[in-house]
């Protein structure tokens, strides 16, 4: 099987083609680096041809009100460049409770791509994941200052990027969805919590004070950000993954 990586290059997409390779498919890898270019179309039909899946795990460079816009230019470009090429799949990773966010840009951005895709012509899949173990840092300096990091007691339910990989390469190898699997880590913590779990394991002596204004986590209601009792869990726990990462 012939699949596009669209984001080929990234945290999840390099991933992606390494596994799909490994696994005996052919995997292109897509992104502004290899010569494609999501806003103007450019090199879409090369990246495209004979293809059977596209995946597209292309990331806004921004999380404004500008999203919106990358991702409805990218979707109609990639949508009606995988018709032309005989697509007969695409697969978009998003968010779990995407769609139940509104007060966040980029939340209401990954909505209308998964809207995008719904109406488009080619059948397809979303994989909605939960907040990505590698993001944790970058969460935590949202608020933080030299003394002390500043987290809402917002529930979340973190996975590995490794896991959402898996998740990724078994649904674009299957038949489409024509619908959302969601997917999850097995544990569910406070965001206030895990700042401290994850200080600890990198003995940082900054303090996590909580707080529920402090940070874009703030605005989600209650458990949006939790896999419902659909979801597939994964395996790997944050406390194990902590201890050995870079």
């Amino acid at each position: 099987m012939k699949l596009t990586v669209i984001g080929g290059t990234g945290l999840i997409g390099s991933q992606v083609v390494r596994r799909l390779t490994a696994t005996g498919h052919e995997a292109v890898a897509a992104s502004p680096s290899t010569g494609v270019d999501l806003i103007t179309g450019e090199g879409l039909a090369a990246a495209l041809e004979g293809a059977d899946t596209v995946i597209n795990v292309a990331n806004s460079p921004t999380f404004d009100e500008a999203s919106m816009d990358f991702f409805r230019t990218s979707m109609d470009h990639l949508l009606a460049a995988g018709e032309k090429a005989g697509v007969r799949h695409q697969v978009v990773l998003s968010i779990v409770g995407v769609d139940q966010v509104p007060q966040l840009d980029y939340y209401r951005a990954k909505t209308l791509q998964e809207e995008l895709l719904r109406q488009g012509p080619t059948p397809y899949s979303v994989v909605r994941a939960t907040q990505f173990f590698e993001f944790v840092d970058a969460v935590l300096s949202w608020t933080a200052d030299d003394s002390t990091v500043r987290l809402p007691a917002t529930r979340v339910q973190p996975i590995a990027a490794a896991d959402v990989v898996d998740a990724v390469v078994e649904v674009a190898t299957g038949s489409p969805l024509d619908g959302i699997r969601d997917i999850a880590g097995p544990d569910v913590f406070r965001l206030d919590e895990l700042g401290k779990l994850t200080l600890a394991a990198r003995n940082d002596a900054r303090t996590v004070v909580s707080d529920d204004t402090a940070g874009m986590f703030a605005v989600v209601p209650e458990d949006v950000l939790i896999a419902g009792p659909g979801a597939h869990l994964a395996a790997t726990r944050y406390e194990d993954w902590i201890r050995t990462a870079p």
